[in-house]
């Protein structure tokens, strides 16, 4: 007998719904992508699943997401840095649409990472592995 069909969830979006409305962000853009007209400098967080892999329990997911931080200085964009991380780390035993949030465990703390494609950037990256289990 085949175990059932699972769909898991698509973290960036989870993310992205579980911070964009924190008081704590409140004026700095959440998303997948950068907004129209981005060139680095606006207050922003952008969400990627870098990889990861399912677990040995059939209905765990392990992805690995970055957040890509950015602000209108050095100074800005790590103090926007540090409330994602923080943010992130407070995500453990969430419950958003089904899924739940059952782990979190902070890869790689925010660094700074020059970001070349925008001359005025300002950018901290960091890497957070969830462990999510589907509805």
């Amino acid at each position: 007998m085949s175990e059932p069909y699972i769909t898991f969830p698509d973290v960036e979006q989870l993310v992205v719904d579980l911070l964009k409305d924190r008081s704590e962000l409140s004026g700095v853009v959440v998303d997948v992508a950068p907004p129209a007209g981005f060139d680095g400098s606006q207050r922003a967080v952008l969400v990627s699943r870098m990889g990861g892999a399912w677990a040995e329990d059939p209905r765990l997911d392990n992805p690995l997401v970055d957040l890509e931080v950015y602000g209108p200085s050095k100074a800005a964009a790590h103090t926007v840095s540090l409330v994602a991380r923080s943010l992130m780390l407070q995500l453990r035993g969430v419950r958003h649409g089904g899924t739940t949030v059952v782990d979190v465990v902070e890869e790689d703390g925010p660094r700074w990472l020059p970001d070349y494609r925008h001359a005025s950037a300002n950018r901290y990256v960091s890497t957070t592995r969830l462990v999510v289990r589907p509805a």
